[in-house]
């Protein structure tokens, strides 16, 4: 692959530029039976086929005998089948339209449709599926330097695809998330990456941190020197600052192993204060989880949270029951927490994270018992910020644009001691980032 050099779009040919640049694969949908259609006139072109190729308004592509079908019976020669379009105005999967190629396979009893594109052109619709496209521009060429940086690292990782279309990469909502503010910010970016030690950088980001942002080895297994705890800048978000109730019929739906919540008890928590492993107690019994398991359980914006126990219903509650339990010992054993890994790198001056201890009613004391069985418990949880936490705060990047940071300065400051330059051949995706050690999800 040749290097992508920083040019003006006006100086080349569209060809030569597209020639160089690093093709994506990005799945965009599975299941057995998917529709494609043109944008117009102008038909798709179907390669694959057991026949010939093909040139058609719409196609009806299943699932049978393990093969891929269209509705007239034609059948796909091997297990994959390539849709195609000159129409600049792309083609249609389902409700969604996209640049460049569909490619259609099929893995373990289901269809799976990549769309392949170079990933300046796939791009313009990341930065608008991440972030509103009125934001300042220096927020929306960030938001692209991070993406583009954390695609490319991607690469090649999978037999069949590089990244998914969800918050499990990065959002990717095709044509319709394109706007002229977001292809600007791409293209005045052009070929930007994130580097840190000769390698692309891991360019996580989230939403809002909340105050601070937290260090990668208090959520993962691997502290990167990069991705280390810095004050945000997020205090505009709307979810700064956050609150959920949960009431007991809910709560022992969503604990079912222990009958619902009588007690909750914070075991351990990151240098920001967010919440590393708790210990929920019911009549049933008790369960530990790590924070991110508390996290999924209960719906949670973030881990950056406290609790309390009321007593009555959601309506009344103002009763605190059994508050969270800060200074509980961990058990020898506990499910699903991460391993601690401390980063090693002092800060400018310290960090002070937000206060996330909930007021306590007067006759409530530290570790006494939950009222009565016959009492409503409803769980209140008191939270800031939305995602991980990790990498660069999106609100963050707002906050910071709206002072006149440019995108350079916001990337410096959320990836510490990354350099921005253009993409080179030597940055490996392949060896830049230790398998296993990189996260589930982005936000």
């Amino acid at each position: 692959m040749l290097p992508v050099a920083v040019i003006a779009l006006a100086a080349e040919p569209r060809s030569a530029v597209t020639a160089q640049e690093p093709q994506m694969r990005v799945l965009v949908a599975e299941g057995s039976e998917l529709i494609l259609r043109s944008d117009g006139e102008q038909p798709l072109l179907v390669r694959g086929l057991a026949s010939k190729e093909r040139r058609l308004q719409r196609l009806q592509v299943r699932l049978l005998n393990g093969h891929l079908t269209l509705a007239d019976g034609s059948a796909a020669r091997d297990a994959s089948l390539r849709i195609s379009t000159t129409d600049p105005r792309g083609l249609w999967l389902g409700s969604r339209r996209y640049r460049g190629d569909l490619l259609l396979l099929v893995r373990s009893g289901r269809i799976l449709a990549i769309n392949q594109l170079g990933i300046e052109t796939y791009l313009p619709s990341v930065v608008g599926s991440e972030m509103p496209a009125k934001w300042p521009l220096a927020a929306l060429q960030a938001q692209a330097v991070a993406a583009r940086t954390y695609a490319l690292r991607q690469r090649g990782r999978k037999p069949d695809f590089d990244v998914k279309a969800t918050v499990s990469s990065q959002v990717y909502k095709g044509m319709e998330s394109e706007t002229p503010r977001t292809r600007e910010a791409v293209a005045t970016t052009r070929s930007l990456v994130l580097v840190h030690g000769g390698r692309l950088i891991n360019a996580v980001f989230h939403s809002s941190s909340g105050g601070s942002t937290e260090p990668s080895g208090e959520v993962w297994q691997s502290q990167l020197p990069y991705l280390v705890s810095v004050r945000d800048h997020d205090q505009h978000s709307p979810v700064h600052r956050w609150n959920q109730r949960f009431e007991a019929k809910d709560l022992r739906r969503r604990f079912e192993e222990t009958g619902g919540v009588e007690r909750l008890s914070v075991l351990t928590t990151s240098s920001t204060g967010r919440v590393r492993s708790a210990r929920i107690q019911g009549p049933l019994g008790s369960l530990v989880l790590s924070g991110r398991q508390l996290r999924q359980r209960l719906g949670l914006k973030s881990t950056m949270v406290s609790f309390s126990l009321l007593k009555g219903d959601a309506g009344t509650a103002d009763e605190s029951v059994d508050p969270v339990d800060q200074d509980s010992q961990p058990p020898s054993q506990l499910i699903g927490l991460w391993r601690d890994s401390a980063s090693g790198i002092s800060q400018r001056g310290p960090l002070s994270p937000p206060s996330l201890s909930a007021p306590l009613s007067p006759s409530t004391s530290p570790g006494r018992s939950s009222g009565t069985r016959g009492d409503a418990i409803v769980l209140e949880a008191s939270g800031q910020g939305y995602g991980h936490g990790v990498g660069m705060s999106q609100w963050g990047a707002h906050g910071l644009a709206s002072q006149g940071a440019d995108f350079r300065e916001i990337l410096r400051h959320y990836y510490r001691g990354a350099t921005i330059r253009p993409y080179q051949p030597s940055d490996d995706p392949s060896v830049a980032f230790r398998t296993g050690s990189e996260p589930a999800l982005m936000g």
